[in-house]
């Protein structure tokens, strides 16, 4: 038996709980309050200059590294063969490119051999990574063509002024192009 009894706003709140609405009021308040939007489970949201989301009934916030968050780290098992996923250097090297374990990547792998599909598959991963090297040597030449002024800021913190040490920036630039268009056709045939 019971020595107390539950307040009204205890059974509420555990009602709250229990029916997965977690931002509902148990008790009515008198006076000034702020309109609230009410969020729900992964929902995402912007205030007072930052992002906020809901996951799993709690209200979190969302940085810039969120997504490299997902790419890098390892779930706990793998969602392919639902085996656990161990935190070793081939699994770590496989979930970034395949997001399966190694055994499974290994598996599809002879797999694609024994129908005569690898050498198709390996040409299309290959081929993949040059034209991301591509994108990333034309964002760089972007940036580097941008530069409205011939100083740089080396590691060491040193101000270096190209201008006068013999750098051509319009020859460095054709020989970047160059390289580029070299790459293109190469993944192109």
């Amino acid at each position: 038996m019971l020595k107390r009894e539950f307040r009204e706003r205890d059974v509420q709140r555990m009602r709250n709980i229990i029916t997965k609405d977690y931002t509902a009021k148990t008790v009515t308040q008198i006076g000034y309050s702020k309109a609230q939007i009410d969020h729900k489970e992964g929902d995402v949201w912007e205030e007072n200059g930052k992002k906020w989301t809901i996951k799993n009934g709690i209200k979190q916030t969302v940085t810039r590294f969120d997504e490299l968050k997902k790419i890098i780290n390892l779930p706990l098992t793998c969602p392919n063969c639902s085996k656990a996923m161990k935190n070793t250097t081939l699994n770590k090297k496989m979930w970034p490119i395949h997001n399966k374990c190694f055994d499974c990547v290994i598996a599809h792998e002879t797999e694609l051999k024994r129908q005569g599909k690898f050498e198709e598959y390996a040409k299309t991963l290959i081929s993949g990574g040059v034209k991301q090297y591509i994108k990333d040597l034309e964002d760089a030449l972007v940036d580097f063509n941008n530069e409205l002024n011939d100083q740089f800021v080396t590691e060491q913190g040193d101000i270096e002024t190209w201008k006068g040490k013999g750098i051509d920036k319009e020859k460095l630039t054709r020989e970047i192009q160059d390289h580029i268009q070299e790459l293109k056709d190469i993944v192109n045939s």
